[in-house]
């Protein structure tokens, strides 16, 4: 028989863990609706040219990193590598922009890349993400930002960095292209491969790059925020009052670009350094060029993506994650035929009323049914036989504290005792 393993990059999220995840997903649903955003979900695989137009041709994702298939028609299709482009297509295709502005969706979602894994990175990941169409304000800009800071700061988290930037728009951006461009022919040869393509198609796709000679060369190159326009200036300008009006910390980072060709305007990250290389807990930014690109009219987006495995590996190094809760409310234990029968009519009554039960379903020893309530954590144990079925009552027992108390043989009557 054939030896299985999962694939290389992925994740198994055991019984163990789920309930973290369960906790942390459950936490954000609920903290993002509180801003008015409402879940969409989207396919799994998409055409291959939707990220090659949404995403950018040039960027590592579109031309290293992405799961692409032909389909039995030949169609090209692509794994979802991130939510965005995903997002924007659904709102053009189903007219949502033809409804109430702003519009405001969240996903929570799984992902594909494939990247080397690596602590923090992986071939398949979850990603919370949010996106805002409708408006070309400041203020949208500034929402997403407090939505995602709220999630960090009401988790507790206290080693979280917000940083922002600006990188401008297709007004202003050509100068700063042409400035960048003038840095990077100074160096060209040494430019990694990938890069020295870049240096024609879009220069600012090198500041993103991975490679150390790279990032030493784009050391001392022109900084974005010295060439805005007017319009820039003031939104980037408003954003930061924004912030500071609502008491949100931030540092200014002109070396966040972002990795993706649709951003204009506002970008921005929460970095945790505490949790290692992959140190970015979230990024995101604005994109009012997105849906015109994929061929709508002009609609002014912003949002940003969250990643799940980060996130809860920043909660795990601070200690606040909270205790499994998850464990048997009560476990039956029967000891023959007849108490069988009872005990299984007797777990389904609790379940009806909203009590974790179990019951034997192996036939084990009374023995091996107490071992795996303990293992399995189970709050109280009751074992029922004909005697117990004869006279209706039987011994609840607490197997945190070992208290004991006779109780009968009723849902309603164990529920008096595991429900508190």
């Amino acid at each position: 028989m054939a030896n299985f393993q999962k694939p290389k990059g992925t994740l198994d999220i055991l019984p163990s863990e789920s309930g973290v995840w369960l906790y942390v997903e459950d936490f954000i649903k609920k903290q993002t609706e509180l801003y008015g955003f409402k879940q969409i979900r989207f396919p799994t695989f998409e055409a291959t040219e939707l990220f090659c137009r949404g995403v950018g041709g040039s960027t590592d994702i579109v031309q290293k990193e992405m799961y692409t298939f032909i389909d039995k028609d030949g169609s090209s299709l692509t794994l979802r590598p991130e939510g965005t482009a995903c997002v924007a297509r659904s709102v053009l295709e189903n007219g949502l922009y033809a409804g109430a502005m702003p519009i405001k969706l969240y996903y929570l979602s799984n992902f594909f890349r494939r990247e080397k894994p690596q602590a923090g990175r992986s071939r398949e990941f979850w990603q919370f993400g949010t996106e805002l169409y409708g408006s070309d304000g400041p203020e949208a800009d500034a929402t997403v930002i407090m939505l995602a800071n709220s999630i960090f700061e009401k988790l507790g988290l206290k080693n979280v960095e917000l940083k922002i930037n600006s990188i401008g728009c297709p007004k202003c951006r050509p100068a700063y292209r042409d400035a960048l461009k003038k840095h990077f022919e100074k160096n060209s040869d040494e430019l990694c491969e990938t890069c020295k393509g870049r240096l024609d198609t879009n220069p600012l796709r090198i500041l993103d790059c991975k490679s150390p000679i790279c990032k030493e060369i784009a050391e001392g190159a022109p900084v974005t925020i010295d060439f805005l326009c007017d319009d820039c200036k003031e939104h980037f300008e408003k954003l930061k009052c924004l912030l500071s009006g609502c008491g949100i910390k931030f540092e200014v980072d002109t070396n966040i670009v972002r990795g993706l060709d649709y951003y204009s305007k506002t970008v921005f990250e929460f970095i945790n350094e505490s949790i290692g290389a992959q140190s970015t807990v979230c990024g995101g930014g604005r994109y009012d060029g997105l849906i015109e690109e994929l061929g709508g009219q002009p609609l002014g987006g912003v949002g940003f993506g969250m990643g799940l495995t980060r996130l809860i590996q920043s909660l795990k190094d601070e200690n606040l994650l909270p205790e499994d809760s998850s464990f048997t409310d009560v476990y039956i234990s029967p000891l023959g035929e007849r108490a069988k029968s009872t005990a299984f009519t007797l777990v389904d009554s609790l379940r009806n009323k909203g009590i974790i039960a179990e019951t034997d379903l192996c036939s084990r020893s009374l023995k091996a049914q107490m071992k795996y309530a303990d293992k399995t954590g189970v709050r109280f144990v009751m074992v029922i036989g004909d005697n117990e079925i004869d006279n209706n009552e039987a011994v609840l027992q607490n197997m945190k504290t070992g208290d004991k108390i006779k109780v009968n043989l009723s849902s309603d009557s164990i529920m008096e005792y595991v429900s508190i």
